[in-house]
């Protein structure tokens, strides 16, 4: 990167931007300078070890190949499972066995699991211990703005939890934690320092990964960290200008960097190519910040295309097999930030009411961006109707429930830590379960689509095996009868069908695979994967780049295929502004084609 002398450098941006190629190039190209660099990453999913090629785990190691680059893997699922074995240990003996397990699945959501992981990459930014040793440390994936809020409460944190056993946040007993309050108040002082730390939020030349990088932007800002510059991954410029399709991708990106959200404009920018190859080894890595090593690879890889021989079935052929033998029932678009879930819901719930289908579309989208795919389509069919879930005035209403049973019995301070928890992503989730369980209870007379699902965590939270667990109970006043009804629903597989949707990249794959663990745990098992974005669908491409690329994805779909999924679906890569049209038209097309 351009001129970095700081300490600390955090990428952070959503699942498959490009954080670890850039993360990684970095340390390299640091550690090339004479730097003695520390590269950590706290993603679960992390592919470290692959990208380096050179072992990395949970101890720290050099990088073969790189004389003064250190590598280390915080696993963050391991990580929370040690502080939840910390916090359930004492309690051992003294509360039920049920008690224990239902504590434990409390402390499995994404706040405890933030938290666990950022207490122990602290002591690298305290200096404390062998952080001090390092010229540079830098930090695949960073903390989240609400993790970072919690870190500031005060020391009574613990206190209020073991007073407050009913009011226990989901990060259980803080006393569980390593670390002193202490020394997070440092790490915090440390990240808002613009001389010791700066944050690059990465970001492809889309839509909404820009509005990712904007969110993140300002979250940050609110909490006083300043230094941070943006990385655009993946810019393509096409190398056929007689390939029509490339030439609405490259002014489709342009359209888009054009339309950078304005708070980022401000920003320190660099830009970084679509490449042919994965990012994956030591050259290649380097080649991300040396431009004449990657004119030459580009050179041999582009030489060495392969093509592309196989084939995933479309969005028509999912929805034959969806009404084949039913005229109702329930199916919900799961999967990461960004890999189009909202889309997929949309065209399904069109698809299925232009088959004469009664159909109910719903999202808990924030953005509502169900509405906006909806306005681009010019005539929707009269059977299809379509609403939204708010999620803030679901999680407000919520709230303000919990805080009116609680307020009587807190001091300010117990009352500060309370409604700072109830932002967990735990909160939310559970809140709009119990918002769209109305929409899940229509599945049984008509189809039901539901955009942005709830995880597993949440789910399991849901179930009522015997007394509710803690997140749920914390409301007195919710219906237990209502809530046990939808989770069984979604169990019922002939009722309901789990839809994952990922990118044909490896990223959002393993996050997607994540998510299936997830729910399996749930007792829910994903009816079909989709792999949204595929070039390989596509035909008639002509530009090198994209052929390459559409090439490369075989990998990706034949471990979803082999390894992950019972069914495989692929929505083509479009380079459209008005995506649902441009999709609807595409099978329409086919329609047409194959009579």
């Amino acid at each position: 990167m351009k001129d970095n002398n700081t300490s600390f450098i955090f990428f952070t941006g959503k699942g498959g931007v490009g954080k670890t190629s850039l993360s990684c190039a970095t340390a390299i190209n640091m550690a090339d300078q004479g730097k003695k660099v520390l590269l950590i990453s706290t993603d679960p999913a992390s592919n470290l070890q692959d990208v380096l090629e050179s072992p990395v785990d949970e101890k720290i190691s050099p990088v073969k190949a790189v004389n003064g680059l250190f590598a280390l893997n915080i696993n963050p699922e391991v990580s929370a499972s040690e502080y939840r074995k910390r916090a359930t240990e004492p309690l051992k003996g003294l509360l039920p066995e049920a008690e224990i397990k239902k504590m434990e699945e409390e402390l499995s959501g994404a706040c405890t699991v933030e938290i666990a992981a950022f207490d122990e990459f602290s002591r690298f930014i305290s200096g404390e211990n062998e952080g001090a040793q390092y010229d540079v440390i830098i930090f695949d994936t960073a903390p989240t703005g609400h993790t970072l809020r919690l870190l500031e409460l005060p020391a009574a944190w613990a206190e209020f939890s073991e007073e407050n056993p009913d009011g226990a946040s989901c990060l259980g007993p803080t006393s569980a934690l390593k670390s002193s309050q202490d020394r997070y108040n440092k790490v915090v002082s440390r990240l808002r320092d613009a001389s010791l730390t700066t944050f690059y939020l990465v970001a492809r030349a889309e839509l909404s990964s820009l509005k990712e990088a904007s969110r993140t932007s300002d979250e940050l800002k609110e909490l006083g960290m300043d230094h941070q510059k943006l990385l655009i991954n993946g810019v393509f410029k096409a190398l056929d200008k007689q390939d029509a399709f490339a030439a609405k991708m490259e002014a489709l990106a342009a359209a888009q960097l054009n339309a950078i959200p304005s708070n980022l404009q401000s920003l320190e920018k660099q830009n970084f190519p679509l490449l042919p190859y994965n990012v994956m080894g030591i050259q290649k890595l380097r080649s991300l910040l040396n431009t004449g090593l990657q004119n030459v690879l580009v050179k041999e890889h582009l030489r060495a295309s392969a093509p592309v021989d196989f084939h995933l079935d479309g969005l028509d052929q999912l929805v034959e097999s969806l009404t084949a033998e039913q005229d109702h029932g329930l199916i919900m678009t799961m999967g990461k930030g960004g890999v189009g879930k909202t889309l997929t819901a949309s065209a399904i719930a069109v698809l299925i009411a232009q088959k004469g289908f009664d159909v109910h579309l719903t999202t808990t989208d924030p953005a509502a961006h169900v509405q906006d795919f909806m306005n681009q389509v010019k005539e929707l069919p009269k059977n299809l109707t379509i609403d939204r879930i708010d999620p803030k005035e679901e999680t407000l209403r919520y709230t303000q429930k919990i805080l009116q049973q609680k307020s009587n019995m807190l001091d300010a301070e117990g009352g500060k830590l309370l409604e700072e928890d109830l932002k967990s992503p735990c909160t939310e989730e559970v809140a709009v379960f119990h918002a769209f369980s109305k929409a899940i209870n229509q599945a049984k007379r008509k189809f039901v689509v539901i955009d942005t699902a709830p995880t597993g965590h949440t789910l399991l939270l849901l179930d009522t095996a015997g007394s509710y667990h803690r997140e749920i109970m914390r409301n007195a006043a919710l219906d237990t009868d209502r809530i046990r009804t939808p989770y069984m629903a979604l169990q019922d597989h002939a009722l309901s069908k789990i839809l994952l949707i990922s990118l044909p990249e490896t990223t959002p794959m393993r996050e997607a695979a994540t998510l299936q663990d997830d729910l399996k745990r749930a007792g829910i098992t994903p009816y079909a994967w989709i792999i949204n974005q595929s070039l390989s669908i596509q035909e008639g491409l002509s530009d090198p780049l994209l052929l390459h690329r559409a090439s490369a994805e075989g990998e990706v779909i034949k471990n979803i295929e082999d390894k992950l999924a019972d069914k495989t679906f692929g929505i083509p890569y479009l380079p459209e502004k008005h995506l649902l049209p441009a999709l609807l038209d595409f099978y329409q097309k086919k329609l047409v084609g194959a009579v």
